[in-house]
């Protein structure tokens, strides 16, 4: 496989959600990962699509043998990607230290919910409790009602597995220049921090309201928002630019002076009232038909069994069918070294022969 990470090795600790996610990211740039999965799931289907275009290796951590196999993996590895709580490595003798000793270029990514130091280190969590403490779940939501869960994009995949990526990518490079390794502490919840920052700063200079759907982009404003059509569907405004607000104006015939008021915030109440009565008037397709591809900043809210049919993402290939089975293709784009989607891993352990006869022969005299 090509991409701009040809030539690259990496070794994935095997674990859930935001480390492989993130070594799927690494393999579909074309890196060589290897999965580590454990001995007692050799030989067992594996479903996810986060397994693709990396190889299987199963070990027993707890035999010595295996364990002296990971860390020969580890000498002949770039980069490595553990999901564990903190010390769990340390304690199957995979530490960052003994790693190093081994391997000192090796780039150690780290990536927990908590990060490795703190009073919640030790605790279990998930996405949900993760964002919690970052106040983005606190302002995504109806006014007046509960927050709403954003799916675990935003800390699992957005604060997580994309920080780690691009940490990882970001020692390579220094390490280009040092010739030395280093550890990577990739927490969800500092990366879910850093992605709402621009959020807090508002707030510390007062351009920011707590309560949900009262500021400009968190559906406060008419001409930023979520509007049911009259089929039941939902499409998307977001003409916040002046000329844009104004192609708005002209496309939907709204002529009365408080369409003059778009900032003015004591007006939106209004504004949004017209505007969900508008657009219930006529189906999603109607609305579509008439502002989909101009300057209004618009367009159909989409359910997951809908995307693929998008003429944009079909034109785009943003999503791609591999063995019968839908998936995202790879992201972002390249136009000397592109990327490719590699195939999902029928079964845990599928290349351990193939990978230990490699280290064999690495290892000849």
């Amino acid at each position: 496989m090509g991409g701009p990470l040809s030539g690259l090795k990496v070794i994935e600790f095997s674990g859930i959600g935001p480390g492989p996610f993130c070594g799927m990211l690494l393999a579909d740039m074309g890196a060589d990962v290897i999965c580590v999965d454990r001995v007692s799931a050799e030989l067992e289907p594996s479903t996810s699509t986060f397994s693709r275009g990396k190889r299987s290796i199963a070990l027993d951590l707890k035999n010595p043998a295996d364990l002296e196999t990971a860390l020969r993996l580890v000498k002949h590895s770039d980069a490595l990607i553990e999901g564990f709580r903190p010390g769990v490595m340390e304690r199957l003798g995979l530490g960052p230290d003994i790693c190093l000793e081994r391997n000192p270029a090796l780039i150690y990514g780290r990536m927990t919910g908590w990060g490795q130091e703190g009073p919640l280190a030790q605790s279990a969590g998930h996405d949900i409790n993760y964002i919690s403490l970052t106040g983005a779940l606190a302002a995504i939501g109806p006014q007046g009602g509960a927050p709403s869960i954003p799916l675990n994009l935003i800390g699992d995949f957005g604060g997580g597995s994309l920080y780690l990526a691009m940490g990882i990518c970001a020692a390579l490079f220094e390490r280009s220049r040092s010739g030395k390794g280093q550890v990577i502490d990739a927490a969800m919840v500092d990366g879910a921090t850093s992605l709402a920052g621009t959020f807090l700063t508002r707030v510390s200079e007062g351009r920011w309201n707590d309560e949900r759907a009262s500021n400009q982009i968190d559906g406060g404003a008419p001409y930023y928002n979520i509007y049911e059509t009259s089929d039941g569907e939902y499409i998307s405004i977001g003409s916040i630019e002046p000329q844009f607000f104004s192609m708005l104006k002209d496309k939907l015939e709204l002529n009365d002076p408080l369409w003059e008021q778009q900032m003015n915030q004591e007006s939106w109440p209004r504004m949004t009232a017209k505007l969900r009565e508008l657009f219930r008037s006529r189906t999603r397709a109607d609305w579509c038909d008439l502002l989909e591809g101009t300057d209004v900043c618009f367009a159909p809210v989409l359910s997951f069994a809908e995307v693929a049919n998008h003429p944009h993402i079909k034109a785009r290939e943003t999503v791609v069918t591999v063995e019968d089975t839908l998936q995202t293709n790879v992201a972002p784009r390249f136009s000397r070294t592109p990327s490719a989607v590699g195939r999902p891993l029928t079964r845990t352990g599928l290349h351990t022969e193939e990978i230990l006869n490699e280290l064999v022969e690495k290892e000849a005299p």
